[in-house]
């Protein structure tokens, strides 16, 4: 385990398959060859512009990147061959950030490539346990490789990468300045209050997710279970350009005995033993629509999250630490079911701003 025989012709006082040891392998002998950069103070110069201007790059990218994500509407498109239509705003920002990341890379290639220090060293290996000396030694060599790179002499590369290492991370904050595309109603409004309302109103009708068809009681038996969103969901969608409002106001219709229902969350919240609960869990907000007729207990996927949609949605089981959101219902004049009002508290799961 400790000699390894070389393939060959020897080197040096090594015959051709005698075994020779670890740690002294014989080395080739290729003469040094010296960089341009070393030999001429104009390539030198002219490899620090280039390093720098890769740098400077990268700054201008972010600049770019922040321009396009405030400056682009999101329904703005543009034709790209084999792909077809795609969002202008995703390929400005897809485009400027990786070519940020592309030119800090480049840089640091060609830093060490040019301008750190080019000589060559024969480390001989040794046991994995390292002596007070080799340790003391190991410290000197990584003084002498912060000096050889040049981090205090090139000013200009220092002074470039910093403003490059610390402008780049604003993409990354600049996209947490709206998690969603607000809504014209939702516009000036806190997050708390977004997150606090739907799109459910009094006389909102309910309609079956993926048909829109609206939902008349006769159309749910005993036991029965419906997916439902407001009638204007589909519209709102289509000005939104995303599902966050589907997301506040999706529900489930269930229909059980009247005399099944143990509570509500307010006095005649249902119709007719037809309840309106939200479909989202109040854990970590998945959609949950496993429900169990007998028990009449909602089972979210996720977690196991149990809640008792006979008793206000109380949680029987799982991490949730609330209840589910009752949505009070009733029937407008031609007999459809409606909302009488929005949500009475925050659909989802609990956020910062809730108290």
């Amino acid at each position: 385990m400790s000699e390894i025989t070389p393939h060959g012709e020897g080197h040096g006082s090594h015959e051709a398959g005698a075994p020779v040891p670890l740690g002294h392998l014989p080395v080739a002998e290729v003469p040094h060859q010296p960089r341009q950069a070393d030999l001429s103070p104009r390539w030198n110069r002219r490899a620090q512009r280039q390093v720098a201007a890769m740098f400077m790059l990268s700054v201008l990218c972010v600049v770019l990147f922040v321009a396009a994500y405030v400056g682009i509407d999101k329904s703005t498109t543009v034709y790209i061959p084999v792909f077809g239509e795609t969002s202008a705003s995703n390929i400005a920002l897809g485009l400027t950030f990786g070519l940020g990341i592309l030119f800090i890379g480049t840089a640091a290639i060609q830093w060490a490539k040019k301008l750190m220090s080019d000589v060559e060293v024969v480390q001989e290996r040794h046991a994995m346990a390292s002596s007070p000396e080799e340790s003391a030694e190991a410290a000197a060599g990584y003084e002498r490789g912060r000096d050889e790179s040049g981090f205090a002499k090139f000013k200009m590369i220092r002074r470039t990468m910093v403003g490059a290492l610390v402008l780049f991370p604003i993409p990354l904050v600049v996209m947490l300045k709206d998690l969603w595309i607000p809504t014209p109603a939702e516009q000036g409004k806190s997050p708390a209050e977004i997150l606090s309302t739907t799109l459910w109103t009094k006389g909102s009708r309910i309609v079956s997710d993926g048909t829109y068809a609206p939902v008349k009681p006769e159309d749910l038996p005993v036991g029965g279970l419906i997916s439902a969103v407001p009638a204007d969901l589909e519209e709102v969608e289509h000005i939104q350009g995303n599902l966050n409002a589907r997301g506040k106001a999706a529900i489930i219709l269930v229909r059980m005995d009247p005399d099944e229902i143990r509570s509500q969350q307010g006095e005649g919240w249902d119709y007719q033993g037809i309840l309106a609960y939200s479909k989202i869990c109040t854990h970590v907000g998945c959609p949950i629509a496993l429900y169990e007729q007998r028990t009449h207990h909602l089972l979210c996927p996720c977690h196991q999250s149990t809640f008792d949609l006979a008793d206000s949605g109380n949680v029987v089981f799982g991490p949730a630490a609330r209840r589910m959101p009752q949505l009070p219902i009733g029937v407008d004049d031609e007999g459809y079911l409606v909302a009488t009002s929005d949500f009475a508290e925050p659909v989802g799961p609990s956020f910062w701003e809730r108290g």
